[in-house]
């Protein structure tokens, strides 16, 4: 009997140490699989803060490109109102001409009349009202010098009217560059650059563009999103050469999707 219960004593010992062996086990492989989730929750978390500083940052350069084509467009605004108002008194001047020009012409009639009918006065005859010809001759002539004058300034300055009027046209074009565009910020930290072309231009996310400096191409970028003014383009790296960066001011050119 004592053989007996030495024996189960022996067994449960036994069975008491292989379940203390596996529950060791299990214990190790389930802190193992804690560790594993800790870490790759505190990676997930560096991901999403990192991510948060590139949208921050994009916000941002977004920001400043809005601002910088709200500025162009006040411009432009500024510029058709001038051109509106240049317009307007090109047309008044040129009225105000066509009337001297109508007067120039009664004037010089009159001038011609005076001196054909004292021409045809006899000189040892004096004829009365003689000297008020005379006079209405003078003052007719001096009339038609200051209309002359007064044409004259005012075809100079519808000339210039013409001059300021052309002037907002080109401003206006200069800063509808269709298919062609400028980068106007870069953030060279997150590889990416801000357009100042957008939706409006036709410009659709996916596609790349050349970018040019001094009529060299330089690299590439690929449009990643797109406002209605403004885009952002990441900076495709592989095709920059050593040392070249994107920088803002650089032109860039409309390449068509991406395959």
């Amino acid at each position: 009997m004592a053989k007996i219960l030495i024996g189960l004593s022996v067994l449960f010992l036994t069975l008491s140490a292989v379940f203390g062996v596996l529950t060791n086990s299990k214990a190790r492989e389930l802190l193992e699989q804690k560790n594993q989730a800790s870490a790759g929750l505190a990676e997930a978390e560096q991901i999403r803060l990192a991510q948060d500083k590139t949208i921050a940052a994009r916000e941002q350069s977004i920001s400043a490109a809005n601002a910088k084509a709200q500025e162009i467009q006040t411009q432009v605004a500024n510029a058709e109102a001038d051109l509106v108002r240049a317009q307007s008194e090109k047309a008044e001047l040129q009225t105000r001409l066509q009337e001297h020009e109508t007067e120039i012409v009664e004037l010089r009639r009159r001038a011609e009349e005076a001196a054909v009918a004292q021409d045809l006065m006899p000189d040892a005859l004096p004829m009365p009202g003689a000297g008020d010809l005379q006079t209405q001759l003078e003052d007719t002539r001096r009339q038609l010098d200051a209309a002359e004058r007064e044409r004259q300034l005012l075809a100079d300055r519808i000339r210039s009217t013409e001059d300021r009027g052309q002037a907002p046209e080109r401003r206006r074009a200069a800063v509808t560059p269709g298919v062609r565009g400028t980068v106007l910020a870069v953030n060279q930290a997150y590889n990416f650059v801000v357009l100042n072309l957008g939706g409006r231009q036709g410009v659709q996310p996916n596609t790349e563009m050349l970018v040019m400096r001094g009529g060299t191409l330089i690299g590439r970028i690929r449009v990643s999103s797109v406002e209605p003014a403004t885009a952002i383009g990441d900076i495709i790296t592989h095709t920059l050469a050593r040392g070249v960066q994107v920088q803002p001011g650089d032109n860039v050119i409309y390449a068509g999707p991406s395959s």
